[in-house]
This record gives structure tokens, sequence and C-alpha cells, in this order.
């Protein structure tokens, strides 16, 4: 990972070509279809937008988090409560605001692989919805019925809003429950009672997951992105690295020759599922702030397929935050030149955001004083340094979000959040893929994160985990700044996610003109083992392995070990160095 600023002549000359108009504004307004006791009736306007013309001007920006909290609970006071039974169809109109004025997404037909764009609806799914109906009894359908589910409820206790340590919630976590028949039981109770149960957890459901669930993440998207074209929806996922894998189905195929871009170091699972859907993957070069959008326009612009072995790609996968490997966080600066790029040369972006909320407080020093955090929910949310998918005028970004890194990875549920157009298609997939998320999962995270948090609770506790993999960073960069060889091993204080990126000064061992660098790679992670301690090898992440390499690095995360391992690991991993390099 060479740190460059990048190539300011193609920036300049990408900047001169953007001199269109942009056109296609539109009014759209949501909440057509809703589950709710009341609701106002509202026309919907679907629309399909030309292809984006070769070059645009950069869009202005909107205004940040223009939704707030209350902005919700008002709204779902207005609506009343949210019926939806066993299998009951969602999507994100039922519950995101009007989206006056805002422009619609463009087409991307032309993007879609063949496998996408033949997907039909299933059949199944789609009958379920007359399961509404009133005094229907349904034959056509293969529910099993809930009397024979083993599970009458399910108890949890959890942390109070603003106490969220382990020991605090041993001591005075609170107990919340989810019964079989909730919803029916508490049907008279002020207020109308529980909307969701394990009857309805349990049992089949949509693909898109559950009304409950789309719900919560529509309005926490629009929240935390709201993105600034009408037509945008979510769908929940099975985790991230599946919903990775069908996105790239829907856009790759091997008949014509697709390539993916990705940063030259990037996520290895990533990587391993690129490859068998005979794809190539292309770095592009990145500084400490992640990929260089002016290499980036440089490859493009000079694209030669015949060279390459591939056709010119029209896909991004990017992760601009706390980048995996290398803990590369992208300013907002550096995400609008990406997207300007992206426009340019029509290229749809996969934005993988695991890491999004663990933007930490800046790194001051071992023992300096550290940087106020954020005083409240607000002030945390406008710290947040924009997401692709909150600059996103075109709907040619698709964003995952994961609850993976920020309260279970055993969840596996996350969501996407793309245009109307692409979330349908994912949505075909998945039918017949996974059928949606585990119930278990969605069950448990309700109760969680609607019921017993809430929206200002689920980002207080955000504002807790990011105070706490700050505290973990810092001690890492702590014990590097001891034990590490500085003229030997550099690094970038990490601003996001969970990992460390040490970069090792090849040039300087004593073997380096008759020894390769993935030999001496392997000779420091052996030594590494014999010592007791495991880090990532920079080889097991990089976007081409079959070109030679020209640096080494290595990978090491804050994420689990206690601070007493970390700094001893650290010591045994410049023992390690140390003993390569031949140095005292």
């Amino acid at each position: 990972m060479r740190r460059v600023t990048g190539s300011q002549t193609a920036l300049r000359r990408l900047s001169r070509s953007l001199q269109k108009p942009q056109s296609e504004l539109g009014c759209v307004t949501a909440n057509s279809r809703r589950f709710h006791t009341k609701s106002k009736d509202s026309s919907e306007a679907i629309a399909t937008a030309a292809k984006l013309p070769d070059a645009e001007p950069m869009p202005p920006k909107h205004a940040k988090h223009s939704t707030s909290v209350n902005d919700i609970l008002e709204r779902r006071a207005k609506a009343g409560k949210l019926v939806a039974g066993t299998a009951a169809y969602s999507d994100s109109d039922m519950f995101k605001a009007p989206s006056l004025g805002k422009p619609k997404a463009k087409r991307w037909d032309h993007h879609l692989t063949t496998e996408s764009l033949h997907r039909q609806p299933c059949v199944l799914k789609q009958a379920a919805k007359h399961l509404k109906k009133p005094g229907l009894i349904s034959l056509g359908g293969g529910l099993p019925c809930a009397e024979n589910f083993p599970f009458e409820s399910i108890s949890m206790k959890v942390p109070a809003v603003g106490r969220f340590s382990e020991e605090e919630t041993r001591a005075g976590g609170e107990v919340v429950s989810i019964g079989k028949y909730d919803v029916a039981e508490q049907k008279d109770r002020p207020g109308g009672g529980a909307e969701y149960d394990l009857s309805i957890a349990l049992n089949y459901g949509q693909a898109t997951g559950s009304a409950q669930m789309m719900r919560w993440v529509t309005e926490h998207t629009e929240l935390v992105c709201d993105p600034p074209y009408a037509d945008w929806r979510s769908c929940l996922t099975v985790g991230s690295t599946g919903a990775l894998e069908q996105a790239l189905r829907m856009f790759i195929e091997r008949e014509r020759g697709d390539g993916v871009l990705t940063e030259e170091y990037s996520f290895a699972t990533a990587l391993e599922t690129v490859a068998p859907l005979g794809a190539k993957v292309f770095g592009v070069r990145m500084d400490g702030e992640g990929l260089l959008p002016g290499d980036m326009d440089d490859m493009l612009s000079s694209w030669d397929a015949g060279a390459r072995g591939a056709r010119k790609p029209h896909l991004l996968y990017t992760v601009p935050s706390g980048q995996n490997p290398t803990g590369a966080t992208m300013g907002e600066r550096r995400r609008r030149e990406v997207y300007e790029v992206c426009r340019k040369h029509d290229v749809y972006i996969i934005e993988d955001e695991p890491y999004y909320f663990l933007q930490m407080q800046p790194y001051t020093g071992a023992g300096a004083d550290g940087v106020p955090p954020p005083k409240d929910v607000e002030e945390f949310l406008e710290g947040l340094v924009p997401s692709l998918l909150s600059m996103d005028v075109d709907g040619r970004v698709m964003r995952m979000d994961s609850f993976s890194k920020v309260v279970v990875p055993g969840s596996r549920l996350g969501w996407v959040t793309a245009s109307e157009q692409v979330i349908e298609r994912y949505i075909r997939h998945s039918e017949v893929c996974n059928q949606g998320p585990s119930g278990f999962s969605q069950a448990i995270l309700y109760k969680l994160l609607d019921e017993h948090w809430g929206h200002e609770g689920y980002l207080k506790w955000l504002m807790n985990m990011r105070l706490e993999y700050t505290r973990r960073r810092d001690t890492l960069l702590a014990a590097c700044e001891q034990y590490l060889p500085r003229d030997v091993v550099s690094w970038t204080p990490p601003a996001a996610g969970m990992f460390h990126w040490l970069k090792v000064d090849y040039s300087r061992h004593p073997d380096a003109a008759k020894r390769g660098i993935l030999d001496i790679e392997e000779e420091i992670f052996n030594t590494c083992i014999e010592k007791g301690v495991l880090v990532g090898r920079g080889s097991w992440f990089r976007a081409e392995p079959d070109t030679v390499p020209t640096e080494l690095f290595f990978r090491a995360t804050f994420a689990a070990a206690t601070p007493e391992n970390m700094t001893e690991a650290i010591r045994r991993f410049g023992e390690a160095v140390r003993e390569s390099f031949q140095m005292s």
C-alpha cells in the first residue's frame, strides 16, 4: 500500500468532464401501503430513469440527518399499532417518510446479470399476501401450526440504556421476554399490546424479513443515511457475507468477462467469494485513507480489455470505514471523489460497512488526554463520516449493514439498502436461496432494539461501543510504540474498525537482495506462531495475488484480546521481526 495522494491530474480531468446538468428530478410520496391500524392514504409513483450519461455534475450536499428520533416516534404514534401477522408482506415504503422533491434512482438493467434478470417471484411467497384477509381459511401454504412449536417463551437479561457494561448488566440488567401468542393475548391492553411474538417470528416469513424488523432497519437507515433519492428500500439479510455473495451474482458473470474493482488489499472472504464466480479482481492503489480515486480514474480511463483479460469493470466493492485489513477510513471528501469517479465510468458500488459505527476517537498518543466523546446521540450522528449511500443521488450504491460487529455475530442478521429495482432483484434471489433471516434472531433483536432500547437507546449503545474500541485500539498502539522497532515497522493509527495494519520495511532486511517478500513474510509469521502470537499475513488480503508483491504487511486486531494479552502479543511480534531482521 503506497502512501501517496493519487493522481491530481486525473482528478482535474475528471472535474472538467463533469459538465452536464443534473436531470430527472422527480417527486415521490411513499407510505402507500401500510400495516398500521390508522394511516393517511398516499400516492406512489414508481419511475424508470434513463441510464446515467457518461458525465454529470456532482450533486450538491444535502442536509445531514434530516430525520430525528422524535420524528420517527411521532410518525409511529400517528400510524398506530403495527399489525403484521405470519408471512406478512412489507417494504420500506410503508415505514419511511415521504420523499418529496428527491430524484428517482437510475435503472441498472445494463449491469445486472442474466441470472438476476431472469429470476421470477416465488409464487408461494406471493400467495401469502392473501393471509391478511379477515376470515380467510388457509389451505394453500405449508405454514406449520404454531401449537407445535416447542417454545412457549424466550427470556433474556439485557443491559439497561446507559448501563451497558457486563458488570452493570449482571447486577441490574433487565429481563425481557417474548411469548408465543403475545399479540393475541395482549390485544386489549392500552396501546394495543405486543406487535410481534413467537408464533409469527418462528414461522415461515417473507424473504425481506419480518415487517417488525423491516420497520426498524428502514427507520435506522433514514436516521443515519437518509438516502437523497426517492425510491430506496432495505431488505434484511442472513449476515453480510451471504448478502455479498448474492449481490455479486446479481452484478458479475463469467460469460461477460466481468471484473471487480476493490482496494489493493481487501477482505479475504470477499476475494474468495468472487473467485468461483469467474470474475477477475483488480486492486486499486491505496493510501492511509483508503483507495485512491485518481488512480481508479486512471485505471478505468486507460482500460485495455485485451491486456487485462476482462472487460472494463462496472462494479466496485469497498469497505470505506475501518477497512479490512488496512484499517483505513475514507473521509467525506475522499468518498465524494470515489463516488464521482464511479459516476463518470458508470460503476455500481457495493458499500460494505460492518465497522461504520466503530468510528473511534482521534488517537492522541500513549498517556495523553483523549478527545471528549460526543455528548449526545445528535452529536454522535453528526460526527460520523457520511456514508456513500447518503450522497447517492443515482441509486448506484448498495450499502450492506450488519449486527455482527456491533451486537452479536452469531445473529447472522443484517440488511442491505439500495434502489427499489436492485432490492427487488435481491429479494427474488433470497426467496429461493435462504427464504429470509432466522426468526429467532429477528425476535431477539426486535425485543432488544425496538421494544427495549428503541432507536435512541441503540445509538447510545453504539456510542458506548465507540469508546470501548477506542480504549482497545489505544492499548494496542501504546504496545506498538513500546515494543516494535520503529526504524523497520510503521503504521497509521486506525480511525475506525478493529484492525491495525503494520508495514514492515522489507528493503532494510539483510537478505532483501536474495530473498523475496513472501519468503520473509512466511519466516516472520512462523516465528510468531512459535512465540505464541497469531497475526494476519498481508499476502492473505492481496486483491491480485498473482502479481509480484512490492511491500510487506501484517494485520493485527484489537477486537477480543485482553489489554494484557494484546501488549504481550505485540511484544512477541516485535521479537519475531527483530530476529528476522537480525536486530539486537
